[in-house]
């Protein structure tokens, strides 16, 4: 009988698990134990995603010889619990062709307390986020990898992504693989999320299975690498692809499906092939509410991750009665807990006594700590100290960033003193226009909103809103102003933000130029006006915290532009 299952059925968990880069005790148990447990249900071969045992991606670390010998290590230990059970899981792996680069992006099949095969990853991406040739050697050689009677195609993330008719590959590693005639896929990958990711990452599997037509595991890495998320969202897909089981997004677990010698899977279908996205999601225009549920968890985690990760545990944030820092509030509760997020309100002689009781009302309905610390004499006493120099100029930008200074280096003296990190609130509108004051309101050790232009900082209110008030409804309907004069609007140094948003989606996401943007019907002078804002304050964001990534082009390592660049200046 026995006999007759290794041929005819396989048992295939999948393990969709939070790594830390570089901490590999950590990795090391998490793998155990999820092997463990397959061991137990009696699972025959247990999949593990992308570079699992150092974390992803672990950038110049394996560039140190220490790094890789621990990976070895840890790759030791970790074949000694694949004994009755196949284990695949991601590792650097050195390169003993003696040719290119000293390191493949690999995956390591063990069985029997030993390594059975080394599968090296072809298509090394090096767009966006990605620096992957920066360090790797892409494979020489693709074979299938035979166990207990089943031939299996193992891929590593974009691996599968080219289906013979990509511009930036030549080749696609399924269609060498299947000259094996393999019976199954299994793919290990460390796919970021974005808030169109879910669809893209749904149809490029279904592509696959339907042009190879055999079964497909995909197991995603989940939770936060300090700005890059996770989103997991492992499937298991049958021949016909129809959508068989998944993991939830942003969230840890372990599946299991049994695939019958016919490319079958036991058990229901979670969604026929029908329902499944047959094409990437590619909005040609922002849209605000856009699967905002998500963007809402991934920045929940994105902080929950930097904090857990980094050893800390409170965070101090600047919270002025505005809708930004009211968000961030919100959801820094919701990651960190509400006591362990201080609040502090910092009103100028310019700020209204509506924003003030705004504040006070959000943290009493989050029941956060707060304190208001009143900035007056702090600011008056720069001016004074400034009267020699200043000679009595008119009052201009330099007053305003006084008091946005203040205010940054009252929240920096709280966060040293009591261990407090700061997080920032400014939106991606705001620093794609420069629309912020470096140390002052830029201040921050982790950008919550950075990659959210203002009309999806209202969606994420409204979203925080969708059961009770959370956020008082005078925060989302007044109109925008950084209060630093008397009666100061957004709209008195920004384009209306319904418009200016979509203008810098067509020039960041879209990587539209000024002649394909007024082509969209966007007036002339405000799209020349618009870029050459965004262009001018690269040295600003450059020297910006990290940014939670939630959209398919974020400020940061995914967007390299010079600081001192003329195009379109």
């Amino acid at each position: 009988m026995a006999i007759i299952r290794e041929i005819c059925t396989m048992k295939i968990f999948i393990a969709q698990q939070n790594y830390h880069i570089g901490n590999f005790e950590y990795n090391i148990q998490k793998i155990i134990s999820a092997i463990e447990t397959a061991k137990a249900a009696g699972g025959d071969l247990i999949l593990f995603s992308e570079m699992s045992v150092c974390g992803y991606p672990a950038r110049d670390f394996v560039e140190f010889n220490d790094f890789i010998a621990k990976c070895y290590d840890a790759i030791d230990r970790i074949k000694m619990h694949a004994d009755t059970i196949g284990v695949i899981i991601g590792s650097p792996a050195k390169n003993q062709f003696q040719k290119g680069k000293s390191l493949f992006n690999a995956a390591f099949f063990l069985h029997e307390q030993s390594i059975k095969a080394e599968i090296h990853k072809t298509l090394l991406p090096t767009y966006d986020v990605f620096d992957e040739y920066r360090y790797f050697e892409p494979a020489y050689e693709w074979k299938t990898v035979l166990f207990k009677g089943k031939r299996l195609a193992i891929t590593i993330c974009e691996d599968i992504w080219n289906l013979g008719d990509s511009p930036l590959y030549r080749i696609c590693p399924m269609d060498l693989l299947m000259e094996e005639q393999p019976d199954i896929m299994l793919n290990l990958s460390a796919s970021p999320f974005d808030y169109t990711h879910d669809e893209d990452r749904k149809s490029v599997i279904k592509a696959n299975v339907l042009k190879y037509k055999i079964p497909m595991f995909y197991c995603n890495a989940v939770g936060s690498q300090t700005e890059i998320v996770f989103d997991g969202a492992s499937m298991i897909f049958d021949k016909d692809a129809n959508l068989c089981q998944s993991i939830p997004l942003f969230k840890e677990a372990l599946i299991s499906a049994t695939v019958n010698a016919d490319g079958s899977i036991d058990g229901s279908i979670l969604e026929p092939a029908s329902r499944v996205p047959n094409k990437e999601l590619n909005p040609a225009t922002l849209e605000p509410t856009l699967n905002i549920a998500q963007v809402y968890d991934a920045l929940v985690v994105g902080i929950r991750d930097y904090f857990s990760k980094m050893q800390f545990s409170k965070a101090i944030i600047g919270s002025s009665g505005g809708i930004d820092s009211a968000v961030t509030l919100a959801l820094a509760c919701d990651a960190l807990g509400k006591e362990n997020v201080r609040a502090i309100l910092m009103p100028s002689p310019y700020s209204t006594d509506h924003s003030v009781n705004d504040a006070v009302a959000l943290s009493k309905n989050l029941e956060n700590p707060y304190d208001i610390l009143r900035i007056n004499d702090v600011y008056e006493t720069f001016l004074q100290t400034l009267e020699p120099i200043f000679n009595g100029l008119p009052f201009s930008l330099a007053e305003e960033n006084i008091q946005s200074r203040s205010r940054g280096n009252l929240l920096m003296a709280i966060s040293n003193k009591f261990g407090y990190i700061l997080l920032n609130t400014s939106n991606k509108s705001e620093l794609a226009t420069g629309y912020g004051t470096l140390y002052g309101d830029m201040a921050g050790g982790l950008g919550v909103l950075g990659d959210c232009y203002k009309l999806q900082v209202y969606a994420l209110a409204n979203y925080i809103n969708r059961h009770s008030e959370i956020i008082p409804s005078n925060i989302i309907d007044k109109a925008p102003s950084a209060e630093l004069r008397p009666n100061q609007k957004d709209s008195d140094s920004l384009p209306d933000y319904a418009v200016l948003d979509q203008i810098l989606y067509q020039y960041i996401e879209k990587r539209q130029g000024p002649a394909e943007i007024k082509a969209l019907g966007f007036d002339a002078a405000l799209v020349d006006r618009t870029l050459k804002m965004v262009n001018t304050n690269e040295y600003k964001r450059n020297q910006f915290c990290p940014i939670i990534r939630i959209s398919p082009k974020a400020f940061g390592v995914g967007r390299r532009v010079p600081i001192v660049g003329k195009y379109l200046s």
